[in-house]
């Protein structure tokens, strides 16, 4: 089996490169898994202590990130290689000052893995989440290295749990210990006699909890605001557009203001959002010293406030679950205490369904029912503070996570 796994990893390098020729964020990863041995080589000298972090993309980088900086520092003197799958991971945390060098992970053949380990020759191994690559992981158990899996989530459809998951159940038990979100992942794991695990629930609450702690002021998201009601749109998809676009251009009421933070920041998509709205618009990327608080929506085409924007937010709506790309962060803007809206989608996501049985998110099926329910919070002020107390109390009810994981690593 393990050599039919190693086949097919090859063949996919190949398809992966011949359709990167048209892809452009295939591409970067091509282009980027080429750079990793040089710039491990040259950055890593093999008497390093060496924390090895390995994410998939930006979502687990987020998730694992208070887990790294709480073991850099209570390490300092340990060098911190991060690697991504996912280029959205890498492009947009490659200069991350958590980590003395960020690479992509290489393909996950045999001789890929021996490469990689013999130049990082890690102390000590953190996975995030859903990351299980069967080469990397034996290659990890036959040299007898530390390395754990931080929240982790299995559902039964899982190919660990099925009769023809041998091969990948295997790799699972190069893991010294797993960290999971569930009681449903923790029975899963002792189903399959994988009994080093630990409830530990989710990182991300620990990491939106440090979000309170630090400056949150954006000058000109104040300024923007000018005390008014502030609906915040975070990380929308053009699903998520067709709901609430029609509701902005028809809103009368002068008193409520509008910031639209789109996952592609790509200058012609916030254009085409800019050209759909027939209210006041202004996009980031425009700003320059004009009066801000004369227009009515604000397009954040840019990288790097959303999560300190949440703090400015009396309504959020989150994005990815009007259609199939996936539901975003809602933990963000709940630690603020604010009422989330979202799409249809959300049935994979945690979080959302315990946040809607306790009423603190509402999920909309089109722009009907988004209309009735923002239009209900806003001439309710008592319902936002309601739902926001709930959202709030649950990210605090829940933090803890990194604290479990740190006291089980000793060095």
């Amino acid at each position: 089996m393990r050599l039919l796994y190693s086949i097919g990893i090859a063949f996919a390098g190949i398809i992966i490169k011949i359709i990167a020729l048209f892809n452009s964020k295939l591409k970067l990863g091509v282009l980027g898994r080429k750079e990793t041995f040089r710039k491990l080589k040259n950055s890593i000298n093999q008497e390093d202590k060496t924390f090895w972090f390995h994410c998939a993309s930006l979502g687990e980088y987020e998730q694992g990130l208070p887990v790294f900086e709480a073991l850099k520092a209570k390490y300092p003197n340990y060098k911190v290689v991060i690697s991504f799958f996912s280029p959205s991971g890498y492009e947009i945390r490659k200069n991350t000052k958590i980590a003395d060098l960020v690479v992509y992970l290489p393909l996950d053949t045999k001789n890929n893995a021996k490469r990689f380990l013999d130049i990082v020759n890690p102390d000590f191994i953190v996975f995030v989440k859903y990351e299980i690559w069967p080469n990397f992981l034996f290659e990890i158990k036959k040299r007898n290295l530390n390395a754990i899996l931080i929240s982790a989530v299995f559902r039964e459809k899982h190919s660990f749990f099925k009769w023809y998951g041998k091969f990948m159940r295997l790799a699972l038990f190069a893991f010294n210990h797993i960290f999971v979100q569930d009681e449903s992942s923790k029975s899963l794991l002792e189903s399959i006699d994988y009994n080093n695990v630990t409830l530990s629930g989710d990182t991300r609450f620990d990491r939106v909890t440090n979000q309170l702690s630090i400056d949150n002021a954006v000058p000109f998201i104040e300024s923007f605001k000018n005390n008014k009601t502030c609906v915040v749109f975070g990380s929308t998809w053009p699903d998520d557009d067709e709901l609430f676009l029609d509701y902005i251009n028809s809103c009368k009421n002068d008193d409520v203001k509008y910031i639209i933070a789109p996952h592609n920041i790509k200058p012609s998509y916030a254009e085409n959002i800019k050209s759909s709205l027939k209210v006041n618009t202004l996009r980031f990327s425009e700003m320059k010293d004009e009066e801000l608080s004369k227009y009515k929506v604000f397009i954040l085409d840019t990288i790097g406030y959303l999560s300190k924007v949440y703090s400015y937010a009396d309504i959020v709506y989150i994005g990815g679950a009007a259609g199939t790309t996936g539901l975003h962060n809602i933990l963000e803007p709940a630690v603020f205490g604010v009422p989330i809206i979202i799409g249809k989608n959300y049935s994979k996501f945690p979080e959302a369904l315990k946040l809607i049985s306790l009423n603190g998110v509402t999920t909309v099926k089109n722009k009907i029912e988004f209309s009735e329910k923002l239009e209900d919070l806003i001439k309710h002020p008592e319902k936002i503070q309601l739902q926001g107390d709930i959202n709030k109390n649950f990210v605090a009810d829940n933090k803890g996570a990194v604290g479990k994981v740190l006291n089980y690593i000793k060095l």
